[in-house]
């Protein structure tokens, strides 16, 4: 039965800023129904309390602390696996506030971890180039997510998902990836609303790092047709009688509150 809620916000509540045709209304419906819920996100060009702040300028009632950001997540993996090293952070935002406990450095401070957040002005030949040759070194490289693409007012943006492939291949290693579609972040969220899985709905805008992702950590898939949603690639995996497809697709997250009351009294139905 689905009794928790995963949000991704860029695509799916706002873009570049701005809330989308009815997502005030329909969080504010969910809101009213007392679901739990969470957000995560591959955002790195924001810290949570940034984030927090921007969704509420658009209206929308979002505390800092339901939000479960890649940095975040990035920060915690860093503590656990590589505890007290230098640690330089190549990112388009400021979210040292939300790697509390890491020791960040400089990119010429000799590096003990590269860690790369979202795609930006950041990403220079020269920078791109100084963690390959950290990375071909030894210094171990971590990536916030995987994302291969953003979605602005202005159209599509590469991210960091484009640099990964290049750096893996020129490297022959592979990097590790923190946020979505990692499990990581999956599973860190339903453990902190105490709930299973499979009655967690995880709301994205990306079929692979979001919907596709969330379900191969077995919770319950809903893609919406905004943000960097693409037909195409819908329509590639329902052609494959043997992939995966997302569980729910609906038009945005204005319809979500009728597809949860849909989930949930079905399901009670079947009791």
């Amino acid at each position: 039965m689905a009794e928790g809620l995963l949000l991704d916000i860029d695509g799916v509540l706002v873009t570049s800023w701005q809330p989308l045709p009815g997502a005030v209304e329909a969080l504010a419906a969910l809101t009213e129904r007392g679901i739990p819920r969470l957000f995560l996100t591959n955002t790195t060009s924001k810290s949570r309390a940034q984030i927090a702040a921007a969704l509420t300028d658009c209206g929308f009632d979002v505390a800092a602390e339901e939000i479960l950001s890649a940095a975040k997540l990035t920060a915690e993996y860093l503590e656990a696996e590589y505890p007290g090293r230098r640690t330089w952070v190549l990112n388009d935002g400021p979210v040292a506030d939300d790697m509390d406990g890491v020791s960040l450095c400089a990119a010429d401070d000799d590096p003990e971890v590269v860690v790369l957040g979202g795609a930006g002005p950041e990403f220079t030949h020269d920078a791109i180039s100084r963690v390959l040759e950290l990375m071909i070194s030894g210094v171990p490289v971590v990536a916030m997510h995987r994302s291969m693409t953003w979605s602005t007012d202005h159209g599509m943006k590469i991210d960091t998902g484009v640099y990964l492939e290049g750096l893996e291949k020129a490297a022959g290693q592979k990097i590790r990836a923190i946020g979505k579609p990692s499990p990581v972040g999956f599973r860190a969220a339903v453990e902190a609303m105490g709930l299973e899985p499979t009655s967690v709905v995880m709301v994205g805008d990306d079929l692979h790092n979001d919907v596709l992702g969330a379900q191969a950590a077995a919770l319950i898939g809903v893609l919406v047709r905004t943000g960097k949603f693409r037909a195409g690639a819908l329509a590639t995996v329902q052609s494959d009688e043997f992939g995966p497809v997302p569980d729910h697709v609906i038009d945005s997250v204005a319809d979500l509150p009728a597809l949860w009351d849909e989930l949930t009294s079905s399901e009670r139905g079947r009791r």
